[in-house]
C-alpha cells in the first residue's frame, strides 16, 4: 500500500472565507475515495488542490514521484470547433487507437452513438461530458481525479462508468478520487469517503451506505456528549474522594456530599481483576530487590542504601523524589541495566519490560514515516477492559483523528509523538509497563484518555511524574525515594510533601555555649529543630515504638507475600477464593498503613 498523493497542514483562502484550515491527507495505491459535502464547503476546491491545479495559502501538496493525475473538471475544456475524433484521441494516428482493445472498450462504451467527425459545438450537454470522459480514460494514467463525472449521463453511461472504474486497475493498484451526488455511484465505486465540513475534512471507511450509517453514529454520539462528560467527572469524583488525600484533608462535609454522589459509580479500576489477569502473564514473580546499594565515584553518599523492596504482578507503584535523588537509576537497576553496588536483583523469567522515556528514544527509528504506515506494522489486537482493539481504533481512544493518520511521524506534536509512542509499546505487549513523565506535552483531555487507557491495562506498571494528579489517579501506592531509601506513602503524595517541609536545614557551625545543659539543649535543637526537648526515657521510648512499628510492619509484609503466592496458585476460575486472599492481602495492607502512623507520629515527635 504506497504513498501516492497527499497534503499537509493545507489551508484554503477565499476572499470572504477560510475553506480549508491545517488539512492533512493522503491517498494511497488501491483508494477508491468518494467526496461529498454541502454544496459550497469545498469539495471541488479540494480536488483541485489534490491534483495540483490550485496551490494552497499554506502547507503543501505531496507527489510520489511521477505520479500521473487525469482531472476531469465540472466543465469541459473541449475546442468548439474540434471533431469528436480530434477531441478525443488528438493527433494519434487511426491505425494506433483503433488497434488498442481498451480504447476501442471504452470509445464503445460512452460514444459510440456520437458520430466521429461531428463538430463539438453541435452537441448536447450530455454527449459533450461523454467526449470528455472518453478523452480522459484513455488515458494512462496512476490516479483519475473526477468532479461529478455523472452529470448529465443517463443510466446506462452511468452504470458503464461505474462497471469500467471498478475494473480499471488491479486491485491495489491505482487511485481514484471523486466528487459526485450520486449516492448508487458512490457506493458501487468506492471504498472510502471523504466529507468535507467547517473547514475539515474527516474520513470514512466504506461505501456511501456506510458513510451514512457511521455519520447517523456519530451524530448519536454527539447527541451523548455532555451525558458521557457528566459520567466522566463523576468517575473523577470518585476518585477523589476515595483517594489517598480524602482520608485525612477533605472538610467532612465535602466527602460525605461526595460519597453520595457517587453511590452507584464503581471503582475506576477493578484491582482484583486485574491482578488476576497479571498474574496469568507474569507468575507471581516480578522484581525483587534485596540489600541493593547503588554508589556512584565521587559521590560520598550511596543513591541507593540497602534497598528491599517487592514489585509484584499487578502491582501499580508510583515514584516521587526530588531531582538527581536517583529515580532513573532505581528504574534501570529494577530493569537489569544497572548493576548494583552491592545486593542483589531478582527479575523473573517471564517479566517482559517496556520503558516510556523522557526523550521518546522508540520513534526514532521512524523519521519521516507517516503515522498510517507505521502503524500498518502492526497486525495485532490489544485487548483493553474487555475490548478488541486494533492499532487504529487505539490511537483514536488517544485523541487521533484520521487526517493524523498522514502526518510524518518528525512532525508531530510532542504530545502527540508521546500518544503514538506509547501505543507502540502497548502493542508489543509488555508485561511491565515504565513509564518516565509520561504527562510531558499532554493537555488535560489527552491525560484523561491515558489515565482511562491505563485503567484497563492489565499488568504491573510503575511511574516517576512530577504530576501529583496523575501519579495518584493511575497507581494503588506511591512510594519515595529518600535519603537512598524506599518509604510507602499510605497517604500519597501529600505525605511526601509533609516528609519534605520537615526535612532539617542545614544549621550553620559555631562554638557551642559552656556547660552540660547548654550542650544538650544545642544537641536537642540539631536533632528535633523547635520540637520541644525530651528526656532521655521519652526518646528511648518512641524509638522503642518505631522499632516495633518496623518489625510488625516485616512480617506484615511477610504475610502479604504468602498471601500472593497462594493466590498465584490458586484456580483462576475461583473467584470466591481468589477474593479471600484479596481480603486477606488488604486487610494486611491496611494494618501497615497503621503501623506507617504510628511510626511517622513517633518521627515526628523525635524530629527525625
Amino acid at each position: 500500500m504506497a504513498f501516492m498523493l497527499g497534503c499537509e497542514k493545507v489551508r484554503v483562502d477565499f476572499p470572504t472565507k477560510t475553506v480549508f484550515e491545517s488539512v492533512s491527507l493522503g491517498v494511497d495505491e488501491g483508494d477508491r475515495i468518494g467526496i461529498v459535502g454541502r454544496n459550497g464547503d469545498g469539495k471541488s476546491t479540494l480536488l483541485s488542490v489534490m491534483a495540483g491545479m490550485l496551490e494552497p495559502d499554506e502547507g503543501r501538496v505531496l507527489r510520489n514521484g511521477a505520479v500521473r493525475v487525469g482531472v476531469l473538471g465540472q466543465f469541459d475544456k473541449l475546442n468548439d470547433d474540434d471533431t469528436v475524433e480530434r477531441a478525443v484521441v488528438g493527433d494519434i494516428p487511426e491505425y494506433e487507437w483503433a488497434g488498442d482493445a481498451r480504447i476501442r472498450d471504452i470509445i464503445a462504451g460512452l460514444a459510440s452513438d456520437i458520430p466521429w467527425d461531428a463538430k463539438v459545438d453541435t452537441l448536447s450537454g450530455g454527449q459533450r461530458r461523454r467526449v470528455d470522459l472518453v478523452r480522459l480514460l484513455i488515458g494512462d494514467w496512476d490516479i483519475l481525479a473526477l468532479d461529478e463525472p455523472t452529470n448529465h449521463l443517463d443510466v446506462r453511461a452511468i452504470t458503464w462508468l461505474a462497471n469500467h472504474l471498478k475494473n480499471r486497475w488491479r486491485a491495489g493498484q491505482g487511485a481514484l478520487l471523486v466528487v459526485t451526488h450520486d449516492r448508487w455511484f458512490l457506493d458501487e465505486v468506492c471504498t472510502r469517503m471523504w466529507e468535507v465540513h467547517d473547514r475539515v475534512v474527516e474520513p470514512f471507511e466504506g461505501g456511501f451506505s456506510a458513510y451514512i450509517l457511521q455519520r447517523v453514529e456519530r451524530d448519536r454520539l454527539a447527541a451523548l456528549a455532555e451525558e458521557k462528560r457528566q459520567n466522566a467527572l463523576r468517575r473523577e469524583l470518585a476518585w477523589l474522594a476515595r483517594g489517598p488525600k480524602a482520608r485525612g484533608t477533605k472538610p467532612k462535609f465535602r466527602v460525605d456530599a461526595a460519597h453520595e454522589l457517587i453511590a452507584d459509580v464503581p471503582p475506576l479500576r477493578n484491582e482484583l481483576e486485574l491482578k488476576r489477569m497479571a498474574m496469568a502473564r507474569l507468575g507471581k514473580q516480578v522484581v525483587e530487590l534485596k540489600n541493593v546499594t547503588v554508589r556512584f565515584d565521587g559521590k560520598p553518599a550511596p543513591v541507593l542504601d540497602g534497598v528491599d523492596w517487592i514489585i509484584g504482578p499487578g502491582d501499580r507503584y508510583g515514584i516521587v523524589g526530588a531531582n538527581g535523588v536517583g529515580k532513573t537509576t532505581l528504574l534501570k537497576v529494577i530493569q537489569g541495566v544497572q548493576a548494583p553496588t552491592s545486593g542483589f536483583v531478582k527479575i523473573g523469567k517471564t517479566v517482559k519490560f517496556a520503558v516510556l522515556s523522557q526523550h521518546l528514544d522508540n520513534l526514532t527509528r521512524f523519521g519521516d514515516d507517516r503515522v498510517r504506515q507505521v502503524i500498518s506494522n502492526y497486525t495485532r489486537r490489544m485487548m483493553l477492559d474487555g475490548k478488541e482493539m486494533t492499532p487504529a481504533q487505539l490511537l483514536e481512544k488517544l485523541g487521533f483523528s484520521r487526517a493524523d493518520l498522514n502526518e510524518p511521524v518528525c512532525d508531530l506534536s510532542g504530545g502527540q509523538k508521546r500518544r503514538l509512542a506509547l501505543m507502540l509499546i502497548l502493542l508489543d505487549e509488555p508485561n511491565v509497563l515504565i513509564l518516565d513523565e509520561p504527562g510531558n506535552d499532554m493537555d488535560t483531555d489527552m491525560l484523561a484518555a491515558i489515565e482511562e487507557l491505563l485503567d484497563a491495562w492489565p499488568g504491573t506498571l510503575l511511574l516517576v511524574t512530577h504530576d501529583r494528579f496523575l501519579m495518584e489517579r493511575v497507581t494503588d501506592h506511591q512510594f519515595a525515594l529518600v535519603d537512598g531509601h524506599i518509604r510507602h506513602l499510605p497517604r500519597g503524595v501529600e505525605e511526601y510533601l509533609e516528609m519534605s517541609a520537615r526535612a532539617p536545614k542545614p544549621i550553620a557551625h559555631a562554638k557551642a555555649p559552656q556547660g552540660s545543659g547548654a550542650n544538650e539543649d544545642a544537641k536537642a535543637t540539631a536533632a528535633g529543630g523547635d520540637s520541644p526537648q525530651l528526656s532521655g526515657g521519652e526518646i528511648r521510648e518512641l524509638k522503642k515504638r518505631m522499632r516495633s512499628c518496623e518489625n510488625k510492619t516485616n512480617t506484615l509484609r511477610g504475610k502479604i507475600e504468602q498471601a500472593q503466592a497462594d493466590m498465584a496458585a490458586a484456580d483462576p476460575s475461583d473467584f470466591e477464593a481468589l477474593g479471600k486472599f484479596q481480603q486477606q492481602i488488604d486487610d494486611f495492607q491496611a494494618q501497615i498503613d497503621e503501623l506507617d502512623k504510628q511510626w511517622l507520629e513517633a518521627a515526628e515527635a523525635l524530629g527525625e
